[in-house]
């Protein structure tokens, strides 16, 4: 599969960044220049944890991933909500977050999260991934992400709200949107899926829309820093939440392996869509989990 075009190599046989290397700062003072209004939009779906409520099933996710549990600690041990005494009459609460991103929340996928064969990107041994975390390409090898964002929105070019299940996005149709993208940039892909939770989760898991290969190879070609849209895997999945193409088309393949572009995935793009702008400058910054496959994060356009 690496006979097609890819990044391996190009930064180093060390490197373990793969395309976030295209924000040089000039690239970032340029993504700068962006800022017209100076008006900021979270990008993120919340995270709603408490395992003594229905409130995590309220937001989207994959059906059978564990969802996000949030217990809210008294003196330091007893999850109970509450708060805890600190002397001179004051109270504290503390908090401890259980998440799984993959699939359940805004996230952001490292290098290391797919692979094919004995291999990371870029030709690091595969065996370093271990329960303890990734000793190659881990989400902490990423850094902030800060850049030019630019929209594709697809479902105003069709003139729907969302895109049906069974949509996959061609290169035809990123060319359509009309938007100018710069090496460096963050395409930002919107679906519209997160709407149809609103129609019940039966809805939701019938299948997602999103890019094709081609399109994948598309963006890469563009030199794009990373991919981040609305759905769940940027590429569309099946009924039984998994992708239809095989091995050389997947899309994970092709953008975290082959090409070392990180992915944004499960955005909430409806406020973004509603202003009509497509440039923006984009921000994302991943926890610093030392071999992590993956972090929440919480994406920010400013406008």
């Amino acid at each position: 599969m690496l006979d097609e075009p890819n990044n391996w190599g190009r930064w180093g046989a060390a490197d373990e960044r793969g395309a976030l290397n295209l924000l040089t700062p000039e690239t970032v003072l340029a993504a700068a220049s962006c800022v017209r209004e100076g008006r900021v939009l979270g990008l993120s779906l919340p995270i709603r944890g408490a395992t003594s409520s229905p409130a995590p099933t309220t937001v989207p996710h994959l059906r059978g991933r564990p969802l996000p549990q949030h217990f809210m600690s008294v003196d330091g041990g007893d999850y109970a909500a509450g708060t805890r005494p600190i002397g001179a009459g004051l109270r504290m609460a503390d908090d401890a977050l259980v998440v799984t991103p993959h699939g359940t929340t805004t996230h952001m996928d490292a290098l290391c999260h797919m692979w094919s064969g004995d291999e990371l990107y870029n030709g690091h041994p595969a065996d370093r991934v271990r329960s303890y975390g990734a000793g190659r390409c881990g989400i902490d090898k990423a850094g902030p992400v800060v850049a030019r964002g630019v929209l594709f929105d697809v479902p105003r070019l069709r003139g729907v709200d969302h895109l049906a299940a069974t949509d996959r996005i061609t290169p035809d149709d990123l060319e359509a949107c009309g938007v100018e993208l710069r090496p460096g940039d963050v395409a930002v892909v919107r679906t519209g899926w997160p709407l149809v939770w609103q129609d019940g989760p039966d809805a939701y898991w019938s299948g997602q829309p999103g890019l094709s290969a081609d399109a994948g190879r598309w963006l890469a070609a563009r030199d794009v820093c990373a991919v981040a849209s609305d759905n769940a895997a940027i590429g569309g999945l099946n009924e039984r939440q998994l992708a239809d193409e095989g091995l050389a088309d997947d899309l994970h393949m092709i953008l975290l392996w082959r090409h070392g572009v990180p992915l944004l995935e499960m955005l909430w793009l409806e406020e973004l869509a509603g202003t009509s702008r497509t440039d923006f400058l984009f921000l994302a910054a991943p926890l610093r989990i030392e071999g992590g496959t993956a972090s929440p994060v919480t994406p920010v356009a400013v406008l």
